[in-house]
């Protein structure tokens, strides 16, 4: 999973708040996994800016229970959490009630055009499985799903969601090293969508609820195991 930088230089404006952001995407799109290491001296770097706003976005976030406070050496930092099955079935409840919603109210406001954007994550979803570009292709998930509740017109529904994947995403890199996730979810992204250009809210719901539920059980019994 190095064949994608995780981080992207930022501007030297409201550092702060773009540092968070920066670290959110990064963990959202599954850039990082459990147990890795986030040194603020190296994200500094990579971010092309102080320590300071790195350290206080790194502090917002081990407040939100996302990361975990660690004694990493060279600027400090922070430990991306390793979720018990239990935290991550938990977590997984939240995504398989809320999202299924959020996708039910999508097919009532999606346009052509919204759908065509989503469906361009779903390609490159695709691409990516055939070319084993684990990376890619978590990018790709993360922008058809949110890319699919950015049409619900439910802000506060989409915070939620947006809450529970920060904690649980990079928990779903671990079935990564065993099997490419698409090859056996992968339907349930096209029946989504195939649903959306109906307008057929039930089955989408039904779709987003399939696809959580099979990450659920799956990595769940990776969880079991360690």
């Amino acid at each position: 999973m190095t064949n994608l930088p995780r981080l992207q230089v930022l501007a030297r404006d409201t550092l702060w708040d773009r540092a968070y952001a920066a670290l959110k995407s990064a963990l959202l799109e599954g850039r990082y996994a459990p147990g890795d290491r986030i040194i603020l001296r190296d994200v500094a770097d990579e971010l092309v800016i102080s320590l300071t706003p790195v350290r206080d976005a790194v502090n917002r976030l081990t407040a939100e229970k996302i990361l975990e406070r660690g004694g990493v050496g060279n600027g400090g930092g922070a430990t991306v959490p390793l979720l018990s099955a239990d935290q991550f079935s938990q977590l997984m409840a939240v995504r398989s009630n809320l999202e299924p919603m959020a996708a039910a109210a999508a097919a009532a406001h999606a346009s052509v055009a919204q759908l065509d954007v989503v469906e361009a994550s779903l390609v490159e979803m695709k691409r990516s499985v055939s070319e084993k570009l684990n990376a890619q292709y978590l990018v790709a998930h993360y922008r058809f799903h949110f890319g699919l509740y950015a049409i619900c017109n439910m802000p506060i529904v989409q915070e939620i969601i947006e809450s529970a994947w920060l904690r649980c995403s990079p928990t779903l890199t671990l079935a990564l090293p065993d099997y490419i996730p698409g090859l056996k979810r992968y339907e349930h992204h096209v029946a989504a969508l195939a649903a959306l250009r109906r307008g057929d809210g039930e089955a989408a719901a039904a779709a987003v609820r399939a696809d959580i539920e099979s990450a659920r059980i799956d990595i769940c019994a990776l969880l079991d195991k360690s």
